[in-house]
């Protein structure tokens, strides 16, 4: 009882800085409104202090941002999930900067000592806190015979507050859920659980810590972005030590043409780090902002903040490849079929209705200049043909595309006339060809075989356990209570019989003809590292047009 009534209390405070910012029910939808909820609104509007030229996206981060570190990290899951909020206010949420008033250095102070034991021994002087976000607070101190590093402190007190107001936010998104089923498609619950498992990883900062080394390790394999390096020995749960970066961010415009920035090798280097991560590792930074990125003076292009990260499977990796290549070549259906073997579409959908659907999205690009793409509309258009057709949102996916967007807005403020398929074209092309060319289909053979002989291997354990459970059965029960099934025999039979299948089943798979591979076009390499921009007209190119080639078909899995 006391619990709703804390929840329901702090979901009242919450309102009312909402509709001060009128962001709860925002003017600029008032046409969209029923009648009912544009009197709400105009009532809520005496209360609301909105500043003219703000966008509801810069409204509504300032509003979390007044709200509280809980809401701000609300804020930063929020802009991941376009579909939710639109792709627009998403783009200015993925902007939050997340500046808060900062705690005094003399709690910092008390908890560095508490963590690691003193400061005098560690660190030779630590500074006022240099930046402050929602869960801690960055200082600068030098450390002997290394020189100057960040320390990063955890906020005091801040795991309950942050307990506390994500108990209210999941008893909202419960209520959202009861009294609104179309709502339940997007899974408000999930989504308040996915931000408060995400939040208390946070709360442990050897676990940012773990993700930077990780992510290290990604990145110097191309080279596009660079890592600080973490201090293990002044790490601990709550206060990470890393190399301090000399160098201008990404905020600051003339300071970076000051320092002689090359905005078009920075936004070429932002699109192409995160694709090389996501694609080729599976592991990639998903808050991309401009806060988040830094020009050393070294000239590389540094990245900080690490609390944030995504991950996507292998097996999701392959279809991403094969959805590209297929709207790459204009190939709709085998796209609609690739959907529904990952599961995302529901059955009670044809696989030519999904089709159609794509072939709507995919057919409006082709003859357009790559620059005239944007993938914040394209990407719109794929969240309206989700809801369309009742698809159910898988958060890795929409993490990767909101990183998408995200880096797209970053890579076109430094340079307006960045060309995000241009500078994707190296990344995609070997990922396409690793994922389905010849070295695809090989390394999945060897995988699939290994499988086969693991399965062997594990088959006598698998009998053994079957007669020990048969034994056991045959001797609890006495000899004129046993059933059929209980006998021993009826159990050594079955395993025999087992064996005897698996044997026939080896054997006519090895006596039967060996399936003769499709003709292939002599070079398929080339085909396949040309999929990545969209095919334009051959007056366009201002060149004479090339030969048609029929572009390869997919390669299928051959199931074990």
């Amino acid at each position: 009882m006391f619990a709703w009534l804390g929840h329901s209390w702090r979901l009242l405070r919450v309102a009312a800085t909402l509709a001060r910012y009128d962001v709860l029910l925002p003017s600029e939808y008032y046409e969209r409104y029923p009648v009912s909820l544009q009197a709400t609104h105009t009532l809520l509007h005496v209360f609301a202090k909105r500043r003219r030229g703000r966008s509801v996206g810069e409204r509504l981060a300032k509003a979390l941002e007044r709200l509280g570190p809980a809401y701000v990290k609300v804020g930063q899951f929020l802009a991941t999930r376009p579909d939710m909020i639109g792709v627009t206010v998403a783009q200015e949420m993925g902007r939050l900067k997340d500046r808060l008033p900062p705690f005094s250095r003399t709690v910092a102070l008390d908890t560095i000592n508490a963590e690691l034991g003193g400061t005098e021994e560690l660190f030779a002087g630590i500074s006022e806190a240099m930046a402050a976000a929602s869960i801690a607070q960055v200082h600068q101190a030098i450390v002997p015979r290394h020189g100057v590093v960040a320390i990063k402190v955890l906020r005091p007190r801040i795991e309950k507050k942050l307990a506390k107001e994500m108990a209210a936010l999941r008893f909202l998104a419960q209520g959202i859920e009861f009294f609104s089923p179309q709502s339940r498609r997007l899974e408000p619950v999930q989504f308040v659980d996915t931000v408060a498992a995400a939040t208390e990883r946070e709360l442990d900062l050897r676990l940012e810590a773990g993700a930077a080394a990780e992510f290290r390790e990604v990145a110097e394999k191309d080279g596009y972005l660079t890592v600080p390096n973490i201090d293990w020995a002044r790490s601990s749960k709550r206060v990470m030590t890393l190399d301090w970066i000399d160098g201008t961010p990404l905020t600051d415009s003339r300071a970076l043409d000051k320092a002689g920035a090359d905005r078009s090798a920075l936004a070429i280097a932002i699109t192409r780090g995160f694709l090389a991560a996501a694609l080729d590792y599976g592991f990639f930074h998903a808050d991309m902002h401009e806060g988040n990125l830094m020009y050393g003076k070294d000239g590389k292009l540094w990245i900080v903040d690490f609390g944030i990260m995504g991950r996507i499977g292998h097996k999701e990796r392959r279809y991403l490849a094969e959805i590209l290549y297929g709207f790459l070549r204009r190939d709709y259906r085998r796209v609609a079929e690739v959907h529904q073997e990952a599961g995302y579409v529901p059955d009670k959908f044809t696989v030519e209705e999904f089709a159609q659907a794509l072939r709507a999205i995919g057919e409006p690009i082709f003859g357009k200049t790559a620059d005239g793409i944007s993938m914040s509309r394209l990407l719109l258009q794929l969240f309206d043909v989700t809801h369309m057709f009742g698809m159910h949102l898988r958060p890795e996916l929409v993490l990767l595309q909101k990183t998408m967007v995200q880096v797209e807005g970053v890579a076109r403020a430094l340079d307006p006339q960045h060309d995000m398929w241009t500078a994707s074209r190296p990344i995609v092309e070997r990922w396409v060809k690793r994922e389905l060319g010849a070295e695809a289909v090989t390394r999945r053979a060897t995988e699939e075989l290994g499988q086969g002989f693991a399965a062997m291997r594990r088959l006598p354990h698998t009998l053994a356990a079957l007669e020990a459970a048969a034994r056991k059965v045959s001797t609890e029960a006495p000899r004129e209570e046993r059933k059929w099934y209980q006998m021993p025999a009826f159990w050594l039979g079955l395993m025999a019989g087992a064996v005897l299948a698996l044997i026939l089943t080896a054997g006519g798979a090895s006596e039967a003809p060996a399936p003769q591979p499709a003709p292939q076009p002599a070079r398929t390499e080339q085909m396949i590292a040309r999929p990545v921009a969209p095919p334009a007209s051959p007056e366009a190119a201002g060149g004479e047009a090339a030969p048609d080639v029929a572009p390869p078909a997919p390669l299928e899995e051959t199931p074990p």
